[in-house]
């Protein structure tokens, strides 16, 4: 084959198809001309192609730079404040410079329009340079430019999203909620994985209930429920970092650890309560009020308990505890602990005591304190939470003197910020922070039939309460802020536990199991037939038909066993091993014949004797045995009544 020219790809010879060939291949189309493709032309087509796509981008990225420009400058004049007069100079210099770049790329991109750019678009940063840009052509797919509606539609959406940083109450998920039904008594304890598809439950009633989002539909059902300490309140539960364990602090000194199936993992050692120095004993001696995992080690939490100590576990050692943090009064004296946490690095441990301290140590230093404040709260009261900010700097304690402080842990010589009118009757009251670390959340306790329980919301910056929800007429107690979800969760004095969220800034939780249906109960099959005849059973497994009752009674009387008659009661002294009516026990029995004389008269030594020749004269148990060594017997003479009386001395006879 010859090719017809440089950019022409020929399939046969210009003289047409050789039907000699035809034949010889097998098929009639052999040996046709192909179809002609001009290579140039098709490359200098692509080549115009991205091009004229490359300037667009160029252009739709010079205007969005531009809006940009004029953003950053909008702000700095709002920062700033400067007068009308001001302003209006920034922003007519703010338009001309625009009016000068805009008229300079336009310029550059017409100049740059014989040097084209073949290859992929150039990032963002080197727009900016259009004597380098237009150096070759762009060669490649590129996105389209922006309209002018969705550029104004871009402004609306940074304007909103400028608000809610303004307004941090526009980020509360609290659009839409469901309602968990615990029980009846009080959910003292919440706890989320880290992931955001378990939510676990404890309460007054001892359970422990296990709630999954992704399987549950409208109805809310628990998929689990069990009793991990038994008869003991649930004080506090928490997933660990990797969520594969559960901490269960209870109103025992044994903390306990199970698995995301609710089987357990460990307890911890019970101390000896004898012991006076609570660092010598393996374990907590008295009732234990909270507990929190490692953020960062795996395997590693802590508990606080009534002896006055803060212990440090692992998982894999529950028969002593890591290490042993023994708060005290500026006196030295003991004080009992109420709550601790660790600091989001888990460098630190915070608690607070009830002497209205809170106190934070060093994880590896266990004697002194690093920050000690001796009066956060009102001495007697129990604090009933610390938690620390996302950045770790600020920490949130919430006292049993229905008070929300906020402490600098950089300079912890007096709060920061003090709310107070926050009333609570819990001792495991939570606060939290949100995701953004711009609020403080907490909830407030009320009175049965007193009005309602309600979730406080408070700036971090100004601690200026900024909302407040009703949550239920009853206590709230727990409260929980995920920071993937966006969700928070509150748990209630009435056995409620819920679930606020909202459809545009929430993210999964709740959302999968709204839009399930309930799933419709199953009705039980009703049998028709008494019995259920299975067509393989043995001959020994089938049940007997049912017979007359004159046979059947007839069978009966001739079993000796059923046919037997009931023995009398028995009269008299009783006989054959039965005790008779005078007593039906032993001791009634033995009371009654001990007093009959069965004295026997005879002689002992006679009876005896009477034996004697017989043994003398058949010797067979002792004699035998001492034969050898047996001395012989030789009896004492005893004389007779006569023989006594002629040997009788001359002055006994003269008396007589």
């Amino acid at each position: 084959m010859e090719s017809s020219g440089p950019s022409e790809v020929t399939g046969s010879d210009a003289s047409g198809p050789d039907p000699q060939l035809a034949v010889t291949m097998g098929f009639t189309g052999f040996g046709k001309k192909a179809r002609t493709f001009d290579l140039e032309a098709m490359f200098e087509q692509t080549r115009r192609t991205a091009v004229e796509r490359s300037r667009k981008t160029l252009e739709a990225r010079e205007k969005e730079e531009e809006m940009n420009r004029e953003k950053e400058l909008r702000r700095q004049n709002e920062d700033i404040e400067p007068t009308s007069s001001g302003s209006n100079v920034v922003r007519d210099c703010s338009k001309q410079s625009s009016r000068d770049t805009s008229s300079s790329g336009s310029e550059e991109s017409s100049d740059s329009s014989d040097d084209e750019l073949i290859g992929p678009p150039l990032p963002p940063k080197m727009v900016g340079e259009p004597d380098q840009l237009m150096e070759a052509d762009i060669l490649g797919p590129l996105p389209p430019p922006l309209n002018d509606d969705e550029e104004e539609d871009d402004d609306d959406d940074d304007d909103e999203g400028e608000d809610e940083e303004e307004n941090p109450v526009r980020k509360i998920p609290d659009s839409h909620e469901i309602t968990l039904r615990h029980g009846t008594k009080t959910v003292s304890a919440l706890g989320l994985d880290p992931s955001g598809a378990r939510l676990v439950t404890g309460g007054y009633d001892y359970d422990v209930k296990f709630w999954d989002f992704a399987g549950m539909d409208a109805s809310f059902k628990a998929f689990r429920s069990l009793q991990p300490c038994e008869c003991h309140q649930i004080k506090s539960l928490q997933y660990s970092n990797t969520g594969d364990m559960i901490l269960v602090v209870s109103g025992s000194s044994q903390a306990k650890v199970i698995d995301r199936d609710g089987f357990e993992v460990m307890e911890c050692i019970k101390g000896d309560q004898y012991i006076v120095d609570m660092a010598n004993t393996k374990g907590h001696t008295a009732m234990l009020h909270t507990g929190s995992w490692h953020p960062k080690i795996k395997g590693e939490f802590m508990t606080c308990s009534n002896d006055a100590t803060v212990r440090l576990w692992e998982v894999e050692n529950p028969k002593k505890q890591k290490s042993v943090f023994k708060p005290r009064t500026m006196q030295g004296k003991k004080v009992i602990p109420t709550t601790c946490t660790y600091s989001r690095d888990g460098n630190l441990v915070a608690a607070a005591c009830q002497n209205g301290s809170i106190q934070i140590w060093d994880r590896n230093l266990t004697v002194h304190p690093k920050f000690h404040y001796k009066q956060a709260h009102d001495p007697g009261t129990d604090t009933s939470c610390v938690a620390f900010s996302y950045d770790g700097n600020v920490l949130a304690s919430r006292g049993g003197d229905d008070t929300l402080k906020l402490w600098d842990i950089r300079q912890f010589n007096k709060p920061l910020f003090s709310a107070s009118g926050l009333p609570t009757m819990f001792p495991m009251t939570d606060c939290c922070f949100s995701p953004d670390d711009k609020l403080v959340v907490t909830g407030t306790s009320v009175q049965r039939g007193c009005g309602s329980g309600k979730l406080v919301f408070f700036e971090r910056r100004t601690f200026q309460k900024v909302s407040e929800m009703d949550i239920t007429d009853a206590s709230v107690v727990r409260c929980l802020w995920h920071p993937k979800l966006n969700q928070i969760m509150v748990g209630t004095g009435n056995g409620l536990a819920k679930v606020y969220y909202d459809p545009n800034k929430s993210q999964r939780g709740a959302k999968l199991c709204v839009v399930k249906t309930q799933r419709k109960a199953k009705q039980a099959e009703t049998l028709t037939q008494d019995y259920i005849i299975t067509p393989h059973a043995l001959p020994m497994f089938r049940e007997p038909r049912q017979r007359s009752t004159r046979k059947q009674l007839e069978k009966d009387r001739l079993d000796p066993l059923k046919s037997h008659k009931p023995e009398p009661p028995v009269a008299g002294p009783g006989r054959g091993g039965r005790v008779g009516t005078h007593g039906g026990t032993l001791s009634s029995y033995i009371v009654k014949n001990i007093a009959l004389d069965k004295t026997d008269d005879s002689n002992p030594r006679e009876a005896i004797l009477r034996h004697a020749k017989a043994a003398e004269d058949n010797p067979y148990w002792v004699s035998p045995a001492y034969s050898k060594t047996q001395p012989k017997t030789m009896f004492a003479q005893v004389e007779s009544d006569d023989e006594e009386a002629k040997n009788e001395p001359e002055w006994k006879k003269r008396k007589i």
